[in-house]
Formats: C-alpha cells, structure tokens, sequence
C-alpha cells in the first residue's frame, strides 16, 4: 500500500473519503481464527473487551494486553458462532498475537494464522452503499456486523467496518480473488468521483477521528487506559490479561492521558515533538500530527500529564520554534460511521 497513488495525492484522496469514496487495499492487516467448545470464553478471559455483549453476526473492537497492561496489539474479531471467531489484528503484531493465543489456548481450541488466506479491501465514503448496490450487494447490515456475499462468483465477507469516520464496509475476499474485486470496485468509483486511498489519506483520516494506531497511541508501554480508549475494556469481566494494573489505572487515575490538539498557528505537529505548558514545563510529546485536510489546521494526538485539561493552551516543539495548540475533544470532524 503506497503512501498515495499516482495522479491523485493525499489531499483529493481524502477528500474523496469525506465527500465521496475512497478504496483501501489494507490486506497487509493479519487474520486469523480461533476455533472449538470454549473459544470464545478463552478469547473473552484474553481479550480486553467483554465479546458476551455480541451475538454470531457481529464484531467488536478489542485489545490483547500483557500482565502490566500494556498493548500487544488491538483488533477487531468477528463472531460466526461461539465456536467459531475470526480476528483481524494489525499486520506486524499479527504472529505476536497467534503466539499468546497458541501458547495459552486450552485442549481442543485450534488457533489457525490465516494472513495470506484472505484479502482485506476498505469502501470508505458516503456513496460506500451505491458502490456495492451497483455489484448487486444488498449492504444494509448494521455498524460492526458482518455478512457473506459473493461479487461476480466471489465470495467475500462483507464487514460494516472502517477506520477513516465515513460510513462504508470492508470487504474480506479469499487472497486469489482480491484482484478480482479490487478492478470491479476501481470501475465503479472512478465516474462518481472516488479515489484509490494510500496510507497518507488512512493516515489523515483516522487522526481527525482520533482513532488510535498502534505504535504510536497504543503500544506495549502505552496502556488502553492511558491511549484513550478505556471503552474498548469490558469492566465487568471478571477478568482478562492486564486486568488488575487497568483496573488500578481506572480507579487511581493514569499516569499520562490522550488527548487531541489542534494548531492556533500555521505549525503542523509530529510524532515524538515535546509539549509543554506556558512555563516551559514538559507535560508530554505528540504522538501523531499531521496537517487536517478537512479543517486545514494542524491537528495532533498527544499523551500529556493529567493536569492538563480541555481548553487549555499549550506549546508544541515544531522543531525548535514553538506552536501554540488547543487541548481538545476527538473526533475533530463528525463522525459518519453509522
């Protein structure tokens, strides 16, 4: 997956995203399945969130933590039955995350790295559902629920997932089929103003939305808690791997808290820039920046101090000259995911 495609670029591909379509190849992300009598109570007793809460159909953003609640990685698994659940977790953290699974599974459950199995194709944009009607998809399932359809004689898994803030799906082709799909949806998109997306656009795209990316908001030294996404962890389990240090996190207050920033001036934030407060003081770094195509500002996500609070003002080092920022709410634009 490029940065962005030739002919286009970041900007017109993200603006296509927000006001059109926009298409994703993002097979680089892993898959894999766990199955037999108790996966999902073994997954449920690993997992961060309380996968209980969906039935077969559906999905669920979740983590995989280590005892001291840090983050192995974060993914979405989709639920075919309780027997039966599929996973898709980022690419790099992908063999980590089979390894913790296979390692710890009880007799009888078979956990299967399924990378180079299926294709993962993003249809991200408000025309996302004239898109597939116009492949002959019936795509009214709801947010993080899933389905099976074919295109052509394709069959594909069908997902009312994404990670841009638009409403659209993605779409789970076998590996060998991915082509196939990939040139039916370019065809459809190009006369109605869509776009083929790279990294740079995804990139744009889900720090608007305040979505965190593993690496940079989550990561082994980076707690959910702390990364902003404490609603990604089921509270009433009785417990998961990392539980008692989240907990302790929950209840005692964490030592370091996300939150989004957008520029006063014309300084665009990045990665690993300090942030300080009037006085100088060091209250933490950037943890992503980028220039918002929708709001033509600078915008950041930042793990900061617990005193800082919204509305404040604080001090981004743009190397070596100093940027004035406003601590803020994510999302930054609308979210249209439902």
């Amino acid at each position: 997956m490029p940065i962005e495609y030739p002919g286009a670029g970041v900007l017109a591909e993200h603006s296509a995203v927000r006001e059109s379509v926009g298409i994703f190849d993002v097979s680089h992300l892993g898959k894999a399945s766990v199955r037999g009598v108790g996966a999902l109570e073994f997954l449920n007793a690993t997992f961060t969130n309380d996968l209980g809460r969906i039935t077969d159909g559906m999905a669920q953003y979740t983590m995989l933590c280590t005892s001291q609640g840090g983050v192995v990685d974060d993914l979405i698994v989709y639920r075919n039955s309780a027997q039966d659940l599929f996973l898709v977790p980022n690419a790099s953290n992908t063999s980590a995350v089979v390894d913790v699974l296979v390692k710890s599974a009880p007799a009888g459950i078979v956990v299967e790295n399924l990378h180079e199995s299926f294709a993962v194709i993003a249809v991200q944009g408000p025309k996302s559902a004239d898109v597939l009607a116009s492949l002959g998809i019936k795509s009214d399932i709801d947010y993080m629920s899933f389905s099976h359809v074919t295109i052509g004689n394709k069959d594909v898994i069908l997902c009312r997932t994404g990670y841009t803030g638009e409403f659209g799906y993605e779409l789970l082709p076998a590996w060998s089929d991915a082509s196939d799909v990939w040139d039916a949806l370019v065809e459809i998109i190009t006369p109605i103003g869509g776009q083929v997306c790279g990294l740079g656009a995804r990139d744009t795209l889900r720090t608007e939305m305040g979505y965190p990316l593993h690496g940079h908001e989550l990561s082994l030294e980076i707690s959910p808690v702390e990364g902003g996404a404490p609603w990604a962890v089921g509270w009433k389990k009785p417990s998961f791997i990392g539980s008692e240090i989240l907990r302790g996190q929950k209840d005692e207050g964490a030592p370091r808290v996300m939150h989004a920033l957008v520029s006063l001036d014309r300084g665009i934030p990045r990665a690993h820039m300090s942030v300080k407060n009037q006085s100088g003081e060091v209250l933490g770094e950037i943890t992503s920046g980028t220039f918002s195509p929708t709001l033509k500002k600078g915008i950041a996500l930042a793990l900061l101090s617990p005193s800082v609070s919204i509305g404040d003002h604080v001090i981004i080092d743009v190397r070596g000259r100093d940027s004035i920022a406003e601590v803020t709410k994510a999302p930054l634009v609308p979210s249209h995911v439902r």
